[in-house]
């Protein structure tokens, strides 16, 4: 091998150690004014924002902080929670107020279905996937979407199944918010944001029980996203500004808050995915104004980004 290919190879392995090396941002912007609520990731370090208004997809690296606009979405279509379905390349979307879901291709930006989950007055939040279904809240109504995922990762007609037991109990606005499955599909963890509760639900019947938690409570009218990550549960609590740790029994049914994650660059978070050991973290700044129809949403030129933080 000649001194200049063994040079050469020596630089590339350099350089390989030296990215490999260089920490993960702890901060990445998406576009000003982007108004994003929810985040997923995918492989490779992937992410992807969607924003309230517009319903645009934003994909980047958690590893570079660099990204771009993936889809732009047609009007109509807002995105609020997010969660990528790898096996299938697809990335699934609660549509709000427009009581729908939209599935796009993690390929190639493409729509790959615009389903129709409800007629009434819904605001569809949040959107959880498992190996045979992919299961939305709504943040009006006491019922679970269910979208059946067949053979061939065919997309199947919408359900409805209507909660019962505890979680079914209409609170203060804003209701149910965040939603997570077990890996084998057979139980749902729901979240209810004004009531700050946690509810273990069957997806086949939508019976409900409460989670009970010690050590601490979970702050009204803050509880948002949710992540199940094995026996750890990691709740948003939006304007509070902070991550609750809990720890769950091993039946589900009761957990205990362990830890409490605060940083000085959330800003009103309002969802979490992980990467590895590290949560990632959406800044929604409703502080500043919640969205149509809700509001007028954060005044022109305000910047928003992800944020990452280690898993305590």
């Amino acid at each position: 091998m000649s001194r200049f290919r063994k040079l050469a190879l020596t630089v590339s392995a350099v350089a390989l150690t030296v990215a490999a090396a260089l920490p993960f941002p702890a901060s990445i912007p998406v576009p000003v004014d982007f108004q994003p609520e929810g985040i997923a990731t995918g492989p490779q370090a992937t992410f992807y924002v969607g924003s309230l208004t517009t319903g645009d997809i934003y994909r980047g690296s958690l590893r570079t902080g660099e990204g771009a606009i993936f889809v732009d979405a047609a009007p109509g279509r807002p995105a609020v929670g997010l969660k990528v379905e790898r096996g299938a390349h697809r990335l699934w979307v609660a549509g709000g107020p427009t009581g729908r879901a939209f599935v796009y291709s993690t390929r190639d930006g493409s729509l790959v279905a615009d389903l129709l989950l409800t007629s009434a007055t819904s605001l569809i939040n949040d959107v959880t996937v498992t190996n045979d279904a992919a299961y939305f809240t709504d943040t009006f109504n006491p019922v679970i979407y269910k979208v059946p995922i067949g053979p061939g990762d065919r997309i199947g007609e919408p359900q409805s199944i209507p909660l019962s037991g505890p979680a079914a109990v209409v609170g203060e606005f804003p209701n149910w918010n965040g939603i997570d499955a077990t890996p084998d599909g057979k139980s749902l963890i729901v979240g209810h944001s004004s009531r700050g509760a946690l509810y273990l639900v069957d997806p086949e019947t939508g019976a409900s029980r409460t989670i009970e938690i010690t050590g601490g409570t979970i702050t009204p009218g803050t509880a948002d996203g949710i992540l199940l990550d094995g026996h750890t549960l990691w709740v948003v609590e939006n304007f509070a500004n902070r991550v609750l740790k809990i720890e769950l029994s091993a039946d589900l049914t009761a957990g205990e808050i362990v830890a409490t994650v605060t940083s000085p660059l959330f800003r009103v978070p309002t969802t979490v995915a992980e990467h590895g050991n590290r949560l990632a973290l959406i800044n929604g700044r409703f502080d500043l104004g919640f969205p149509p129809p809700f509001g007028p949403g954060a005044p022109p030129g305000t910047t928003f980004d992800v944020v990452q933080i280690d898993k305590p």
